[in-house]
């Protein structure tokens, strides 16, 4: 049940957000104009307001305006393998397949800029982070991992108690352990749910200066306002034919459901500096993003179970019970109540049940502070934007023809999340883009691009301890590598549209994990996670 809990309330970092072009918790493509070329750090052009601020004074004098629309649908898989998935009375396969669905029908963008001589004012909103929602219909794989371990755990308990309660009688006894309870082969069939939502509002405003007519500086803020929300349960959790309620508090059906739900908001600013330099056929451009401090401030309303009843359900199943048995073989039922109760009181004394309880109830608390101490009503938490840096070179070898490449590096070691998670990272996201784009007449241009992304996961494999992981299906990223393609209609020297689309292709990240339920005998956990995204784009430039 700690260990139920503790999935619950953690899955819905990762299933939270549609998983954009940047680093964890940055959106790149901001513009449609990455989405067709994937490389726009060394261009100039209105987009460049957040790719190359400091080249948007190079566009010359008057108004400059990009409005664009963003649709992005990604699927998320993970296929586990798990012995013990076989005890489940619905679906006894291994391995078995978790996928959720994130679908973002509308990201806005906005880019404006007004040129006036040597300088450049600018302003940009877009959502820097997050832009949808993330549904797991059947929960994760992680979930039923912790189902059947606690139904694993509540039939070793069984064991223990029936045990007990034999040597108090005199006689075998299956009481908690039979077929019509608990049962001795940790059957398990139980329900699950998984959303999240994650919108990072940011809005941008800054100034560019032409400090000669080849070189230029960009001096900026944003602002970031960031919203989530965080919903799922697992319920109806039966082990063997039991209930588990029952034996937690039997007058309520939902004591054993685990419900989360979760508010977070937070405000943070980016300081950010960029500069370009033009020469011939050249350009070079270069933008840092200063981190951001950010603390998401909970408000929620959860539902958790109270393992401390326990003992005191066990002792009235058993009362209950006994009683009934010792009023069918004659006793009078005051001295079958009073036997009942004796027989349960010896039980509860036994040394080897207080210390298999008070196991179960020291895990459970621990791990139950570990789950609730993110999300915990009124208190903050730490989720940082790192710094950004990126770097751009431009090459165009005759006028129509323009050849861009850009690197990015995200500090994320940097960047403080909850219970400093970052400092499990290798190093942080790295990212190489090229591309490429040709004018094929007045009224046409067509391109396309590449880009890969390098996060610094640690290695993962056969590791034993939860402390020395960084991912797992509650919160996982991987490799990729995204190309896109698009086009622009000029429809005159005022007002270009655009169209665009880009796909990104995950590489597949593997981990094992040893599980030793019974000591000696160890059985491993294993995962293969991967993801497939896409994102159509369309917008318009206007200069006025």
């Amino acid at each position: 049940m700690n260990k139920l809990k503790a999935a619950c309330l953690t899955a819905a970092i990762a299933s939270s957000s549609v998983s954009f072009a940047g680093g964890f918790l940055t959106n790149t493509n901001q513009n449609v104009a990455f989405n067709r070329m994937m490389s726009r750090e060394a261009s100039i052009g209105i987009d460049g307001v957040y790719y190359n601020p400091a080249g948007v004074v190079f566009l010359g004098d008057g108004h400059h305006l990009s409005i664009n629309w963003q649709l992005a649908y990604q699927d998320r898989t993970i296929k586990n393998d798990y012995s013990l998935f076989t005890n489940n009375v619905n679906n006894p396969i291994t391995p078995r397949e978790f996928n959720g669905e994130a679908f973002a029908p509308v990201i806005p963008s906005f880019q404006y800029a007004y040129n006036k001589g040597r300088w450049s004012f600018q302003g940009n909103f877009a959502l820097t982070g997050g832009g949808g929602k993330c549904t797991f219909d059947n929960g994760l794989g992680s979930f039923e991992r912790i189902v059947a371990e606690t139904a694993m755990a509540a039939c070793g308990l069984a064991r223990t108690v029936d045990g007990a309660l034999g040597s108090v009688l005199g006689r075998e006894v299956s009481m908690f352990g039979s077929d019509q309870a608990f049962g001795a082969g940790g059957k398990y069939s139980y329900n699950s749910y998984m959303h999240g939502r994650q919108y990072y509002f940011g809005l941008s405003l800054g100034a560019a200066y032409k400090v000669s007519d080849n070189f230029s500086v960009f001096g900026g803020v944003r602002g970031i306002y960031a919203t989530t929300n965080y919903y799922g349960y697992v319920e109806d959790i039966k082990v063997g034919n039991m209930p588990l309620y029952m034996v937690l508090d039997p007058t309520k059906k939902d004591a054993a459901n685990i419900e989360l739900s979760c508010d977070q908001s937070g405000i943070g600013f980016t300081p950010i500096i960029g500069v370009d330099f033009k020469t011939g056929k050249w350009n070079f451009s270069a933008k840092y993003e200063f981190k951001t401090r950010m603390r998401l401030k909970n408000k929620s309303v959860n539902l958790v179970p109270s393992i401390g009843n326990l003992p005191a359900n066990l002792s009235s199943q058993m009362t209950q019970i006994l009683t009934a048995q010792f009023t069918q073989a004659g006793l009078p039922a005051e001295q079958a109540v009073a036997k009942a109760e004796a027989a349960a009181t010896a039980v509860l004394a036994n040394q080897t049940v207080q210390k298999t309880m008070l196991g179960l109830k020291n895990q459970f608390d621990t791990e139950l502070d570990e789950a609730i101490g993110e999300y915990a009503d009124g208190k903050k938490i730490a989720a940082d934007i790192p710094a950004y840096l990126s770097v751009g070179v431009g090459y165009s070898p005759i006028d129509p023809l323009r050849i861009n490449v850009g690197f990015h590096f995200f500090d994320d070691k940097n960047a403080k999340a909850y219970n400093n998670r970052q400092e499990k990272l290798g190093h942080g996201t790295l990212e190489y883009n090229a591309g490429v784009e040709y004018d094929i007449n007045k009224m046409f241009t067509v391109s396309a691009g590449w880009q890969s992304t390098n996060y610094g996961l640690p290695e993962e494999e056969a590791t034993t301890s939860k402390d020395k992981r960084f991912m797992d299906d509650k919160s996982f990223v991987t490799s990729s590598n995204s190309v896109g393609l698009g086009g622009v209609w000029h429809f005159n020297k005022k007002m270009s549209f655009t169209v665009a689309y880009f796909h990104t292709f995950y590489q597949h990240k593997k981990t094992t994990e040893s599980v030793e339920l019974i000591p000696g005998n160890a059985i491993n956990y294993t995962a293969d996670y991967s993801r497939n995204n896409n994102v159509f784009a369309a917008g318009i430039d206007i200069n006025f």
